[in-house]
């Protein structure tokens, strides 16, 4: 057989010309699990590497469909990791899918030995009130050398790792306007 004879038997029929049968291997075939999945992108949130991850999620969208992340898999095209995770980024489909992962903010009141759900609303409305009750008792407006400091000492600040360089820059205007001299970021983004 000639090497044109070959290429055209292997193109056209991809073994069937050349005497093979192929059908238990065309019987094996099925579809990939992520498919029919949508694909989200998102920064794995462990380290202060931020690595990007794509999130692939099965479900039409639908009002009464529930989507369920079915793979978690690196971003190639991501420019910090291009697709590499670590072990723990690897394993960021089994976090958001565990039964114990928290969906709802919890509150545990003073004197309390449990933690109970709340809205998102009451937490935003009770974080709020935590930072102005905070700042109003702890308010320094002039150091012992009578000089103007305009300080909040009972408030400290830090950027999350997964928060980009802009967010952690609005950040940190909310706070000093706030008086917090108590501040950080580890943003890497």
């Amino acid at each position: 057989m000639q090497r044109r004879t070959f290429l055209k038997a292997t193109a056209l029929g991809g073994g069937v010309a050349l005497g093979f049968d192929v059908s238990r291997a065309e019987a094996e075939m099925r579809a990939l699990k992520i498919a029919r999945t949508t694909e989200t992108r998102s920064i794995c949130p462990y380290c202060a590497v931020s690595c990007g991850v794509i999130i692939h999620t099965l479900g039409d969208k639908s009002k009464n469909v529930k989507p369920a992340v079915v793979h978690v898999e690196g971003d190639p095209d991501h420019p910090i990791s291009r697709g590499s995770l670590c072990p723990k980024g690897a394993t960021l489909r089994d976090d958001i899918t565990h039964k114990n992962r928290l969906l709802h903010p919890k509150v545990r009141r003073p004197g309390s030995d449990h933690w109970e759900d709340i809205s998102w609303d009451d937490a935003v409305s009770q974080i709020a009130r935590h930072i102005k009750d905070t700042r109003d008792r702890t308010f320094v407006a002039k150091n012992a050398k009578g000089q103007v400091v305009n300080r909040t000492p009972g408030i400290a600040m830090i950027g999350g790792c997964t928060d980009t360089n802009e967010f952690n820059y609005l950040q940190w205007k909310v706070v000093t306007a706030l008086g917090v001299p108590y501040r950080d970021t580890q943003a890497r983004v």
